[in-house]
């Protein structure tokens, strides 16, 4: 089991940049395959971006690519999204979520099992 807690959210303009953590507490972080999602009021969660166990591969949503990078730190027990030229439309609840399953099957909310409560991004117009 792990627990997770996100920092890092906050007010920003937009062009601006946000560095958010995910601290896992627990034995087993780096068993576990990790991701970013968020979720904007009146519309569903979604992944932004998830980041395999040895940290290897990456993928992200379309609409941030090139814009945000998610890393992690096994030793830490801590992931990142570092997010660059923030525009409205990423305002949102962030959350990280952990999952069992293997890096190409967990693409949804359902597949991952543990979450954090969530950190609040507003990009400011």
């Amino acid at each position: 089991q792990v627990q997770l807690v996100e920092s890092g959210g906050g007010l920003v303009q937009a062009g601006g940049s946000l560095r958010l953590s995910c601290a896992a507490s627990g034995r087993t972080f780096s068993s576990y395959v990790m991701g970013w999602f968020r979720q904007a009021p009146g519309k569903e969660r979604e992944l932004v971006a998830r980041i395999s166990i040895g940290g290897g591969s990456t993928s992200y949503a379309d609409s941030v690519k090139g814009r945000f990078t998610i890393s992690r730190d096994n030793a830490k027990k801590t992931m990142y999204l570092q997010m660059n030229s923030l525009k409205p439309e990423d305002t949102a609840v962030y959350y990280c979520a952990a999952a069992q399953g293997p890096y190409y099957a967990v693409g949804t909310p359902d597949d991952y099992n543990y979450w954090g409560q969530g950190t609040q991004v507003t990009v400011s117009s």
